[in-house]
């Protein structure tokens, strides 16, 4: 058995070596030449698996180690027989993280609290669910947007895309890349939609480019329709709109669910498919030397200072966005070395707040937040 595994995907190397021959290549090198011998593909977004990669090749199931398989084609994968599958909620905690990094950057960047604005999220999936979860944490209304729930589950917990479109003093989108259809998701953030706002909102896109209009949100900062953008996921990666960038309030490299649990969770659903699929026996192979945050204790004194606060520099001391901007904004012409290279981030569970002079109420949400305690 012959398996093809994009080179960027850590903690996988030595998993399926005694099962199969295995080739590491980066996703742009993965061709048509290189997989028709191959059995199964273990990637990322920056690999195509269409019909151009796959016709005539031995290939049987595709893995990615990513949330979003809008880079695989399904309807040329069925009609070929070849079965895939994808990571759903692997790196949601990580999104969450960034997310909340982003909101608490901005409000202090504006001197105001979170704590009594109103949020709508677009899309309640495995990531939406943690970000309104976190949101209320930190005191904020929350609205949910969700066609595909609501009609499962009912309205009593959505809204419309309207009424968020009134209500919100932040939007922020958590929905797949759909092209087409009843929930199309396609430039969601359209002209219409940026022209029909109440407020003048705070827009953040971390889900895919393509949901927000280049044009349209640009024109509507310019415009004034909304105060500020927060964009990890642009139109055209890596080749982005310049003076977009630069109109951001934060731009990042597509990094959001870059946490290295969120890899290594991607990693792990992805050989675990593989295990399934081909049956070697390894279905709960876990990932293992995930590193460890540079400074897992976080050392706060409380004293004579508004929860708020407390929750704000938890938060950024596990993960502080103004980096990412800034080095995506002093060179974004590396946007896929800065990707490829990115360092070392954790997630709320991987660090332990030291807490001093601090009520029960607030050491409740930082636990919620995902934290330790050592008190």
């Amino acid at each position: 058995m012959k398996i093809i595994i994009d080179n960027k995907i850590p903690y996988i190397k030595g998993a399926l070596e005694p099962y199969a021959e295995v080739v590491y290549l980066p996703g742009n090198k993965t061709t048509a030449e290189v997989v028709k011998d191959a059995d199964a593909i273990i990637t990322r977004t920056r690999t195509i698996c269409n019909r151009d990669l796959l016709e005539g090749s031995k290939v049987k199931f595709i893995a990615t180690a990513t949330i979003g398989f809008d880079h695989i084609d399904t309807d040329y994968c069925r009609s070929a027989g070849i079965q895939w599958t994808n990571a759903p909620g692997c790196n949601a905690e990580s999104v969450n993280q960034y997310i909340a990094s982003a909101l608490v950057s901005w409000s202090m960047r504006k001197r105001i609290d979170l704590a009594g604005l109103t949020i709508g999220i677009v899309g309640v999936g495995n990531v939406g669910s943690r970000v309104a979860k976190t949101c209320e944490i930190l005191g904020m209304k929350v609205l949910l947007n969700d066609p595909p729930r609501e009609r499962m589950e009912g309205p009593e917990k959505f809204v419309s895309l309207e009424e968020i479109q009134q209500e919100a003093d932040i939007i922020t989108f958590h929905v797949p890349l759909n092209l087409n259809g009843q929930d199309k998701t396609y430039h969601l953030g359209s002209e219409t939609f940026f022209q029909h706002l109440g407020k003048t909102p705070l827009v953040i896109n971390s889900c895919r480019g393509e949901v927000i209009d280049t044009e349209a949100v640009y024109d509507a900062l310019e415009a004034q329709d909304i105060q500020a953008y927060i964009a990890d996921c642009w139109e055209d990666e890596p080749d982005i709109n310049l003076d977009l960038l630069n109109q951001t309030e934060f731009g990042t490299p597509h990094i959001a669910g870059y946490s290295k649990d969120g890899k290594a969770n991607g990693t792990q659903m992805s050989v675990q498919a593989i295990s399934r699929f081909f049956n070697l026996g390894i279905d709960d192979w876990q990932a293992s030397g995930v590193e460890e945050p540079a400074h897992p204790i976080i050392e706060i004194d409380g004293n004579q200072r508004r929860e708020y606060s407390i929750l704000a520099e938890a938060i950024l001391s596990t993960y502080d966005i103004e980096t990412d901007d800034e080095a995506l904004k002093d060179a974004p012409h590396l946007f896929e070395k800065l990707r490829g290279d990115y360092p070392v981030r954790r997630e709320f569970g991987s660090y332990t707040v030291k807490a001093k002079n601090m009520e029960e109420k607030t050491l409740e949400k930082l636990k919620l937040l995902g934290f330790k305690i050592l008190k």
